[in-house]
């Protein structure tokens, strides 16, 4: 029987289909594995007599490590962003103040932020009373009136 044979560029094939894979599905998974295929087929180039079992665990050993490494990294490393709130709209509400445009009654009224009427909590209060945001449950806002 005829072993199967990996060209090096087998491996560069099997790469580009991760970065495909890695641009549908991003995360920085798939991403460290066609690394590990682009350096596994640069090695077989290298070195075409290995065989199809050891350019297997070599791939398989160099994912796992490369995976590994970047989580390490990135825990390390986080990403600072300049816009932290960008993504949680109520969060970036806490501390403003605001009318509101429904009276707080048994705990509950309403206050309108731009363009968006949102239900709030907290002490009962008249309309047009200035409070502040204070936390974020969910949809509603905790406020405390502003003196």
């Amino acid at each position: 029987m005829t072993e199967l044979v990996f060209v090096f560029w087998y491996w560069w094939v099997v790469a580009l289909i991760l970065l495909v894979v890695e641009i549908l599905a991003p995360g920085f998974f798939f991403l460290w594995m066609a690394i590990s295929g682009f350096i596994t087929g640069a090695v077989v180039l290298l070195m075409p007599a290995i065989s199809m079992n050891m350019q297997v665990l070599f791939f398989s050993i160099l994912s796992v490590v490369t995976i590994i490494v970047w989580k390490f990294y990135g825990k390390q490393h986080p990403i600072e962003s300049d816009q932290p709130l960008l993504n949680k709209r109520g969060a970036q509400y806490i501390g403003r103040v605001f009318n509101l445009t429904k009276a707080i009654k048994n705990g509950q009224g309403q206050i309108k932020v731009d363009d968006t009427l949102w239900k709030v909590r907290g002490e009962d209060c008249e309309i047009d009373t200035k409070v502040r945001v204070t936390a974020i449950r969910g949809t509603v806002f905790d406020v405390e009136k502003v003196e």
